[in-house]
């Protein structure tokens, strides 16, 4: 069974394209079939993955104006054996043109239909805001993984995104869930970082990703490099956060799949 999980937080720089793209690379090596769709006009996603954004023939933007298909549009990345729906600044086109179309906000989990079937894991990395773009993803998905830094404004943030999924749930996607908060950045030695995870732990018990992705060098060097870090530095702090994240989503599924859901 296909589980599409939307990696989403409507603030910025908080690990989102880094978890997506590494979460990807992570889960292909244990020979699962992974697709990313970069949904976020900025294509860094995309270009984490070693595909030039600028020259792409098909990008999201053409599946969700009902231009090409999905089919059409997936490449394979270079490196990490999964593959990929590019994006890039024509997204922006999208959400503009996007507001005008009647059932817009099921463009993406229409097109998906015809392919989903052909992977194990379908990863949506979504822009940094609450946008048609965000709201497509997060109709097309099972669940939603949020990536946040422990400090004081994430907390903030996390509760105006809670609302956004109750709002989808509400209205177009009723089996819409929170799928995991995942700690990002953490420093260990900043007392800031040690509360606000034990306050996230305390309020949201088991929905928490045990695995803590760190600030590491490796981790934070490898976009430049086009690459996941598993390949870029696979004894790094960083890779070995990834892989223990991706056992532990796999821990996840094989407990669902035990209880029948």
């Amino acid at each position: 069974m296909t589980r599409i999980i939307a990696i989403a937080n409507q603030k910025g720089g908080v690990g989102k394209t880094t978890t997506c793209v590494n979460l990807a690379a992570s889960l292909a090596a244990t020979q699962r079939r992974v697709l990313l769709i970069d949904i976020d006009p900025q294509g860094n996603a995309t270009m984490g993955c070693g595909i030039d954004k600028m020259n792409l023939e098909l990008t999201t933007c053409d599946v969700l104006l009902g231009d090409a298909t999905a089919a059409d549009t997936i490449i394979s990345a270079p490196e990490g054996g999964f593959a990929v729906m590019p994006g890039n600044e024509d997204l922006t086109l999208a959400e503009v043109r996007l507001l005008q179309e009647i059932g817009r906000e099921m463009r993406l989990r229409k097109a998906l239909v015809p392919v989903t079937g052909l992977y194990d894991f379908i990863l949506i990395d979504c822009p940094p805001s609450i946008n048609m773009l965000t709201v497509n993803a997060l109709t097309a998905a099972d669940g939603v993984l949020i990536p946040m830094q422990c400090e004081y404004y994430a907390l903030e943030g996390l509760s105006s995104l809670l609302n956004t999924i109750e709002q989808v749930r509400d209205s177009v996607n009723a089996d819409l869930e929170v799928y995991g908060l995942l700690r990002t950045m953490v420093d260990p030695r900043i007392n800031l970082s040690n509360e606000v995870s034990d306050q996230l732990v305390n309020h949201f018990h088991d929905k928490v990703f045990r695995t803590v992705v760190p600030r590491n060098i490796r981790l934070a060097e490898a976009p430049s490099f086009g690459r996941p870090v598993l390949f870029h530095d696979r004894t790094s702090r960083g890779a070995l956060a990834y892989l223990a994240l991706a056992g532990e989503v796999l821990r996840r599924e094989d407990e669902r799949a035990a209880v029948g859901g």
